[in-house]
């Protein structure tokens, strides 16, 4: 009787068992999964559905207490219609003006006019609370990560803007690979004019400093939108994996297997998709990990800077370009939520990326 000879582990399963003894990269994935079935929740409109529903009032703080706010009628203090501004140079002279006003006959405005209607508007609003017409307008005081400006909630809408800026980082990184990839194979593999072809090609689009070739191409494009900005990262994100797929397929064409397989009639295409392309798939899988963390820095960028997402539509590039301006009132907290999600799961997203990297590589092993 022959015994069995034991099957020595491939290559995708010696990569897991190095990711599981290493601590920081299970960790790294953790953090990740748990952003990725946020965003799936929010996809499927199970969470953070209604972030767009002003729930609170205008830059409510964050806190744990989220008691309805009362309405009676319009504000009498001047001081609740205008922010209390504590860089603004007339800051004092207008408080001061403030308390002069509190006692003056509600026929005098800001500006020393008399109003005719004022005394018949104030009767108006008198009987209307006496018959209790006025009723709690029913937005929250505070919430527990705050409210904009519009009083939406911060932490549904961090949650619908990382929807946003995750989806378009991982599907310009799926394309942006696939393109490169494509290309690389090409130019690699048949080698002659087609790789002077895609070289020349590549050395175009690598001449143009990154970040004003995307600029470039999202001013031409003149179209806002979740697609346009995933159609202008993947057509300038394509160089990276082109060059180490171009350089994986040189190496390998020549190896004995694909003598083998030239042998037995394979065709080119054959060649190149079903035996060369398994055995360097691990590289494009490490340049979609890599992708997709410079991509939502990408999306953040370009959001920022007025060539993202379109009104009504969210995305964390688009908070923080909300948020400059609130800095100046005091209003920090929207600020602080995506700052601390976009921190955290690039760091994460970069920590698994070297991790996957390593476990990869055949000379670490």
């Amino acid at each position: 009787m022959i015994a069995q000879q034991p099957h020595s582990a491939g290559l995708w399963l010696l990569a897991w068992r190095r990711l599981k003894a290493d601590t920081t990269a299970m960790i790294s994935l953790a953090v990740v999964a748990v952003f990725l079935l946020i965003i799936s929740l929010s996809a499927a409109g199970f969470i953070a559905a209604d972030w767009d529903a002003e729930i609170a009032v205008s830059y409510a703080p964050p806190g744990w207490s989220q008691q309805a706010a009362k309405s009676a009628g319009p504000a009498t203090d001047e001081s609740a219609a205008l922010p209390d501004n504590p860089y603004d140079p007339l800051r004092e002279d207008i408080l001061q003006i403030q308390q002069q006003l509190k006692g003056a006959a509600p026929q005098v405005d800001w500006y020393g006019v008399q109003d005719p209607l004022a005394t018949d508007i104030q009767a108006i609003y008198s009987d209307l609370a006496k018959q209790g017409s006025v009723q709690e307008s029913g937005k929250k005081e505070s919430l527990l990560f705050g409210a904009d400006k519009w009083g939406h909630d911060v932490l549904k809408k961090t949650i619908k803007g990382a929807e946003t800026s995750i989806v378009v980082g991982i599907v310009a990184a799926v394309l942006a690979t696939v393109l490169g990839t494509v290309f690389g194979a090409l130019a690699g593999y048949f080698g002659g004019r087609t790789d002077d072809f895609f070289n020349w090609f590549y050395s175009i689009f690598t001449a143009i400093p990154y970040l004003l070739l995307i600029l470039a191409v999202a001013a031409v494009l003149q179209q806002k939108g979740v697609g346009t900005i995933i159609l202008i990262l993947a057509l300038t994100g394509w160089t990276g994996p082109f060059r180490l797929m171009r350089a994986e397929y040189l190496k390998h064409k020549n190896r004995e297997y694909v003598w083998a397989a030239q042998a037995i009639g394979a065709s080119h295409w054959r060649k190149m998709a079903v035996h060369i392309f398994p055995n360097v798939s691990h590289v494009a899988l490490v340049q979609i990990s890599i992708l997709v963390v410079g991509f939502i820095k990408s999306e953040v960028i370009l959001s920022f800077l007025g060539f993202g997402v379109p009104v009504g539509t969210v995305s964390w590039g688009s908070i923080l370009n909300e948020a400059q301006n609130e800095l100046i009132l005091g209003k920090w907290w929207q600020l602080t939520a995506a700052t601390v999600a976009m921190a955290t799961l690039v760091t994460a997203f970069s920590l698994f990326t070297d991790a996957l990297r390593d476990a990869l590589d055949p000379k670490l092993r």
